[in-house]
C-alpha cells in the first residue's frame, strides 16, 4: 500500500487527529499500520520499546495501531530547552544539543536518518501513517525540509491537506497553500479536508464546491468539532486553548518549557498558572516536568511563585513535583555539565530533603511500581540526572526491582513516574480524590467513526487503496 500523509495548511489544525484515526481505521481492517513523523517539535515524549523516546503523538498513535511505541516511528525529536535551541534525539537517543540558527546545518544528514527509519519501518508494516509539522508550505524552509512535502516526495505519498475553519481562514490557507507549493509537490495532494467546523455542515456547501473548484482537488469531508473525543495532545500549544484561570481545586504551574503536561489530564479540568493567583487557596499543586529546570526555576521565583507555593502550603495545599517539578522541590540542583542551562548550580525550593546532579545518560523507561497500600501499576521516566535523598526519607512508591522512588513529606511528593496519576487507585491514596479515567481504546475506535462517518466514502477508499 502506497504511504499516506497528513500534511497541514499550520499548526493545531489536527494533523495528529487524522493520523490517530487513519491508524486506528486501518488497524480495525486488519491492515498492520504503523505512525511515522520524520520530525517533530516537542517536550511531550514517550519511552521506546528498545530504549529511547519519541514525540508523545507517535506514541499515541502507536497505541491506535496497537503496537508499542519505537523508535524509528519519530526518527528526529526536537526538544526546546531556550528559546533559541533544543536538544535533539535521533532514533530515539540524545544525539546534540543545537542552536537554531546552527539545525539548517546537520538537515541533510537528518534527512538521511529520517528516510532510514521510514524504510525500515516499511519492511515491518503494510501501510505507513506518516504526519507532517506545522504548514507544508514554509517557503523559507523548502531546502532543509526533512518532514513535510519534501519527505512525502521521497517516499511517493499520497497526500491529505487538513485545514482548521475554528479559528476563520480557511478559504485563504488551502488556497494560498497549494499555490506556493513547488509543482512536484502539489501533484502528491490528492484530497483536502476541513476540520474542526461547528454547527450544521450544509452551510458549508457552497465552501466546499469553491474550494473543489479552485484547487482541482476532492474535499475528504467537512468534520465536526467533537470534545467527547480525547487523546493526547502533541505539544503544548494546545494549552492556550485552556482557560486560564476559573478558581478549580487542582493548579499547575505552567512552566515556559514544560514538559509531558499529559500527567494532567486525568486530573482535569485544572488551572494552569502563569503567576500568583490571589485569594484563591487551591487543594493541589503541581509543579510539572520541564526541559530545562535550573531555568525554570529561575524563572518560577521571578514570578514570585516560589512565596506563593509557600502560601499555598501554609493554606493546606498539597504541594506535588513531578520530574522537573520533583527536581525543584529539593534543595540543589547542579548542572555542572551545562547540559540544560548556562547556569551551572542554583537552589531549590527546599521543600524536599534531596538534592540534584544533573547528567548523562538520559533514563528512558518504563517501570512497574506499587503504592504504599500495595497497589500495583505501570508509569514512565524520561530525565537527565540522578537525585540523591537524605537518609531517613520516606519514598513515593517501591519499583518492581525493590529500589524506592521520589520522596515524601507530609503535603509534599516529588516523583520521577510520569503517568502515575493517571491511576485511579493512586489518586485516591496520596490525593484523597475519586477520578474515573477514560478508556483510551475506546476513544480510539470512537476516533475512527468519526472518520469514517463524516467522510465521502470513495476519496476515502481511494486515499486507502
Amino acid at each position: 500500500m502506497k504511504p499516506l500523509f497528513i500534511g497541514g495548511t499550520a499548526s493545531h489544525v489536527g494533523k495528529s487527529w487524522f493520523a490517530t484515526a487513519f491508524c486506528r481505521l486501518l488497524r480495525k481492517r486488519g491492515v498492520r499500520v504503523a505512525p511515522f513523523k520524520a520530525q517533530n517539535m516537542s517536550n511531550n515524549s514517550y519511552p521506546c520499546i528498545e530504549g529511547g523516546e519519541i514525540g508523545r503523538a507517535q506514541a499515541t498513535q502507536a497505541e491506535a495501531c496497537r503496537l508499542p511505541a519505537m523508535a524509528d516511528m519519530n526518527p528526529v525529536l526536537l526538544k526546546p530547552n531556550s528559546p533559541t535551541g533544543s536538544q535533539v534525539v535521533v532514533q530515539g537517543r540524545v544525539w546534540a544539543a543545537v542552536e537554531a540558527m546552527d539545525y539548517a546545518n546537520y538537515t541533510t544528514c537528518l534527512f538521511e536518518k529520517a528516510v532510514e527509519s521510514y524504510r525500515r519501518l516499511a519492511g515491518q508494516f503494510e501501510q505507513i501513517v506518516c504526519e507532517g509539522a506545522g504548514s507544508v508550505a514554509e517557503v523559507n524552509l523548502y531546502h532543509r525540509d526533512i518532514t513535510n512535502l519534501r519527505f512525502a516526495e521521497a517516499i511517493d505519498a499520497r497526500v491529505l491537506l487538513v485545514a482548521g475553519i475554528e479559528r476563520g481562514g480557511v478559504f485563504a490557507s488551502l488556497v494560498g497553500t497549494l499555490d506556493l507549493l513547488p509543482a512536484a509537490q502539489r501533484k502528491l495532494v490528492e484530497a483536502f479536508a476541513v476540520n474542526r467546523f461547528r454547527g450544521d455542515r450544509r452551510l458549508f456547501d457552497e465552501g466546499v464546491c469553491f474550494l473543489e473548484n479552485r484547487l482541482g482537488i476532492p474535499c475528504l469531508g467537512v468534520f465536526p468539532l467533537d470534545p467527547a473525543i480525547k487523546i493526547d495532545d502533541e505539544d503544548s500549544l494546545s494549552l492556550d486553548d485552556a482557560p486560564r484561570v476559573a478558581a478549580r481545586e487542582i493548579g499547575v504551574i505552567r512552566l515556559p518549557r514544560i514538559s509531558n503536561f499529559t500527567d494532567f489530564q486525568a486530573l482535569a479540568p485544572v488551572d494552569w498558572i502563569e503567576s500568583p493567583i490571589a485569594r484563591h487557596q487551591y487543594r493541589i499543586v503541581f509543579i510539572p516536568g520541564t526541559k530545562n529546570t535550573v531555568d525554570d526555576l529561575q524563572w518560577l521565583r521571578r514570578q514570585r511563585l516560589d512565596h506563593w507555593l509557600r502560601e499555598q502550603q501554609r493554606g493546606g495545599a498539597s504541594i506535588i513535583g513531578i520530574c522537573g517539578g520533583y527536581q525543584m522541590l529539593g534543595e540543589r540542583v547542579e548542572d555542572p555539565d551545562r547540559i540544560e542551562s548556562l547556569t551551572g548550580s542554583v537552589e531549590g525550593l527546599g521543600f524536599l530533603p534531596v538534592s540534584t546532579t544533573l547528567r548523562s545518560p538520559k533514563v528512558t523507561r518504563t517501570v512497574q511500581a506499587r503504592t504504599a497500600a500495595g497497589y500495583a501499576f505501570e508509569a514512565y521516566e524520561i530525565h537527565m540526572g540522578e537525585t540523591r535523598r537524605q537518609p531517613g526519607f520516606t519514598p513515593f512508591v517501591t519499583l518492581a526491582n525493590g529500589n524506592s522512588e521520589g520522596c515524601r513529606a507530609p503535603g509534599i511528593i516529588g516523583t520521577y513516574l510520569h503517568g502515575a496519576f493517571d491511576h485511579p487507585e493512586v489518586v485516591a491514596e496520596y490525593l484523597n480524590i475519586t477520578i474515573h479515567p477514560r478508556s483510551k481504546e475506546d476513544h480510539y475506535d470512537r476516533l475512527a467513526v468519526w472518520l469514517e462517518s463524516n467522510a465521502n466514502a470513495a476519496i476515502l477508499e481511494r486515499l486507502l487503496a
